[in-house]
């Protein structure tokens, strides 16, 4: 058996510790997922080397900390976050009161940020075009009560470049068929095909607020990160932010789904001039992730309904829509009986006159 180098290296997709694991002959990460050779271990170090925090970084970290307040939700566990100038009377996601629970470490400070561009204005006005299109939602949904608790939220998200290498067996297949006489022939050739490649994916989002729906937010996308911008508290002025509580290394399974389905793209799109092609094999492995903490701009309000909570959000950059609307039962059951007696009615009439 060969010697293992008694060497610690931490996962190049989430940083946590890898360990060795004897029956793949590979160093894991318990958290992530990941696995690699020693020898891809070696390589992705000598590639990245560790990196030291500026004393510019270190002021700014400093500066979040003395300006951001932390605001707590006793009843539904919300934290959320709003600059010293900003007061959080209530919470955004169950609409109880909250209170000021003390300042953050300068781990929650975002990298990047992108500032709203829709006003308020503009978000009452794409919900209300949106609510009008649901004919059976309880009218108390549509009220300037509920309007009100529409909030400005910047919410976390871990915004990954994911490195991977692709390797794909499949078989490829061609059928040419012709006529002679009085007799059809298909001829079909059978292909081996391979593809190895070096992949990047860029840009891949996921949310890292628990309370919020991850399929929520995905639906909403996708953000324009042309506008992405260095942190700075002003961006918090007049709204709030939700402060991460899913780490990216319990994001980054949605990560490398998402990554695969990306490169899975790319490779499929460089096999062509077969009829069919049927995948034998295929693997995507993230050799090394680059995060940031991005906050992105999103309206965001919900609903309770007969003991559920139903949310709305409406992208703060683009202006894009999506959410889940209650369903009132009486309003649907008084349509069906109205539908019921129209088409009662016309064959009455349409039957009587056949007579």
């Amino acid at each position: 058996m060969a010697q293992i180098e008694a060497t610690e290296y931490k996962c190049p997709n989430c940083n946590a510790d890898l360990k060795f694991m004897p029956n793949t002959q590979k160093f894991g990460c318990e958290y992530c997922g990941s696995e690699f050779t020693q020898e891809e271990m070696q390589q992705i170090n000598a590639d990245n080397p560790e990196t030291v925090l500026t004393e510019a970084e270190i002021h700014e970290q400093q500066e979040f900390e003395e300006h951001t307040n932390l605001y707590h939700c006793a009843s539904c566990g919300a934290d959320i976050m709003a600059d010293d100038e900003q007061t959080a009377l209530f919470c955004y996601y169950c609409h109880n009161p909250i209170i000021l629970a003390g300042k953050l470490t300068g781990k929650y400070k975002p990298d990047k940020v992108i500032g709203f561009k829709y006003t308020r204005e503009n978000a009452l006005n794409c919900f209300k075009k949106w609510a009008r299109s649901k004919w059976f939602i309880p009218d108390d949904f549509k009220s300037q009560e509920q309007i009100e608790k529409m909030t400005g939220l910047y919410v976390p998200f871990w915004v990954a470049d994911c490195n991977m290498k692709a390797d794909v067996s499949g078989i490829g297949k061609r059928k040419r068929t012709w006529t002679s006489g009085e007799y059809r022939y298909t001829e079909t050739k059978e292909f081996s095909v391979e593809r190895q490649a070096d992949i990047s994916a860029e840009g891949i989002p996921a949310d890292g607020a628990s309370k919020i729906e991850d399929k929520l937010m995905e639906a909403i996308e996708p953000y324009e990160y042309g506008d992405l911008k260095d942190f700075s508290m002003s961006y918090f002025s007049g709204f709030y932010a939700d402060k991460f509580d899913v780490d990216k290394s319990e994001v980054f399974p949605r990560i490398r789904e998402r990554a695969t389905e990306a490169g899975r793209k790319i490779v499929n799109n460089t096999i062509h001039g077969y009829s069919s092609f049927v995948v034998t094999s295929e693997n995507y492995n993230i050799m090394s992730t680059k995060w940031q903490y991005a906050m992105l701009p999103v309206w965001f309000m919900t609903y309770k309904y007969e003991d559920k909570m139903y949310e709305f959000a409406i992208n703060g950059q683009t202006g894009k829509t999506a959410g889940t609307p209650p369903l009132d039962k009486t309003k649907l059951k008084l349509f069906s009986m109205a539908v019921g007696l129209a088409v009662a009615v016309l064959g009455f009439l349409f039957g009587g006159a056949l007579l």
